[in-house]
């Protein structure tokens, strides 16, 4: 089957942000498998890597674009919106995956700036995609599927990590309050809650020093805490969020689906 019959096949036009590396990578390419046109954001430092994301979609038939957008500045995430509807016909799926992480020594070392980026990025950068996204969505009357990145951290609160745990449990209220509004319009708001996935930003952080540990013995340590004994990985998560994305989860909605080998339970 040629390219140009499988787009004429689509199953809708996705936006996948933070999608040049680590889970928006594996999101990106698991909805284009599943047969959407996917458009990839990220921040133009990461052009490269975008650029390879979007010839393995092509490469599996489907049609792509790159947008490169702070998720956490009002005009950058309408222009990339609009950059989609512009360059691929509309949008269906908006995945808001484009988040940081930083691990803290303390809450006391915070500084007043560094909380209020990771909001910026973690939390506005959500709202502006759900609540861009959702415009697009209403004004073309057909539903949609709004999709947000939660985190174990938005459960459990974790000591080195209370700006991001913060953020997370703001990502759930965000998503519960939209989900009552935009039902209406068939439009179904839910979030993925990743357990310790292995990527590379969790191998960045300074998690495994904090903790006195190499960084193997930290992962293995992650593993052990959840009931299946192994950490998720980039694909485990794009497969929540294929489900999420896809037809069949039309009655669910306000929720927060922990991806986390059973980690923690709701």
């Amino acid at each position: 089957m040629s390219p140009s019959t499988q787009n004429s096949q689509s199953k809708g036009i996705a936006l996948v942000t933070g999608a040049a590396q680590g889970i928006g990578r594996a999101i990106a390419l698991r909805l284009a498998t599943d047969g959407f046109d996917v458009a990839i954001n990220d921040i133009s430092s990461k052009a490269a890597e975008l650029e390879g994301v979007k010839a393995e979609i092509v490469g599996l038939g489907r049609r792509s674009a790159v947008l490169f957008a702070d998720v956490s500045a009002d005009a950058d995430v309408k222009a990339m919106v609009d950059g989609v509807v512009e360059k691929l016909g509309g949008l269906d799926v908006m995945v808001a995956n484009a988040g940081i992480c930083k691990a803290r020594a303390s809450l006391l070392d915070i500084s007043p700036e560094e909380w209020d980026r990771t909001m910026a990025i973690n939390l506005r950068g959500v709202f502006l995609c759900y609540q861009h996204a959702a415009r697009q969505m209403i004004k073309q009357g057909r539903g949609g599927r709004l999709i947000g990145a939660c985190s174990g951290a938005g459960k459990q609160g974790y000591p080195i990590l209370p700006d991001y745990s913060a953020s997370k449990f703001a990502v759930r209220g965000l998503t519960q309050a939209a989900a009552g509004e935009f039902g209406k319009h068939g439009i179904t708001v839910n979030a993925y809650a990743p357990g310790s996935v292995i990527t590379p930003m969790s191998k960045s952080e300074q998690f495994a020093p904090m903790a006195g540990m190499s960084q193997e013995d930290f992962f293995n340590m992650q593993a052990k805490a959840a009931a299946t004994g192994v950490n998720p990985t980039p694909q485990d998560i794009a497969s929540v969020v294929s489900f999420l994305a896809s037809k069949e989860s039309t009655f669910i909605t306000g929720q927060s689906i922990s991806a986390d080998g059973g980690r923690y339970f709701d």
